[in-house]
C-alpha cells in the first residue's frame, strides 16, 4: 500500500511540473552572412509554434507590442537602412479592435551593416509579442549575439 502511495504522489508531481513549465511558442535563431569585404546581412529568424504569431515591426499604437530589434552601437560595423520583414498577414483583431499585421511559422527580419573590423560581433535585444486566438503572453526580451564571419 505504501509503495502504490508512493508511486502515484511521484506521478502527481511528475505531472504537475509538466504543467508549470513556461510556455514558449517561438523560438529565435541568428546568422550573418558576408556579401562582400565591407558588407554583410544579419538575419534573425523566429520560428512559430502552429496557432500562434509574432507580430510585425510596422504595429500602429493602441496594439499589441511590435517586434522592436535594437542593436548595440559598435566601432566594428554600421547598421545600413532599416531592419526589413517580409509582407505580413494582415486582418482585423478584435481583442485590439485594429487591423494587425503579424507572421505565423516563420519570419526572418534582416539587417544590412557596413563592416569596419574584420572580427565583428552584432549584438543587441529584441522585444517581441506572440498571441494566438485565445491569449496572449506577457512581451519578452531576449539578448543576442551573432558573429559576422
Amino acid at each position: 500500500m505504501q509503495r502504490i502511495t508512493t508511486i502515484l504522489t511521484v506521478l502527481i508531481l511528475f505531472a504537475l511540473q509538466i504543467k508549470a513549465q513556461i510556455l514558449q511558442p517561438v523560438k529565435w535563431s541568428y546568422a550573418a552572412k558576408k556579401t562582400s569585404a565591407t558588407e554583410a546581412v544579419v538575419f534573425i529568424k523566429a520560428t512559430i509554434d502552429a496557432g500562434w504569431h509574432v507580430y510585425s515591426q510596422f504595429v500602429k499604437d493602441g496594439g499589441p507590442v511590435k517586434t522592436t530589434i535594437d542593436f548595440n552601437p559598435s566601432s566594428t560595423f554600421a547598421l545600413a537602412g532599416k531592419t526589413t520583414e517580409p509582407q505580413p498577414v494582415t486582418r482585423m483583431e478584435k481583442a485590439f479592435g485594429m487591423e494587425v499585421s503579424f507572421f505565423e511559422n516563420t519570419v526572418i527580419f534582416q539587417q544590412k551593416i557596413k563592416l569596419k573590423a574584420k572580427q565583428v560581433m552584432v549584438t543587441g535585444k529584441l522585444e517581441y509579442m506572440t498571441c494566438n486566438d485565445q491569449k496572449c503572453l506577457p512581451p519578452d526580451n531576449i539578448e543576442f549575439s551573432i558573429p559576422v564571419k
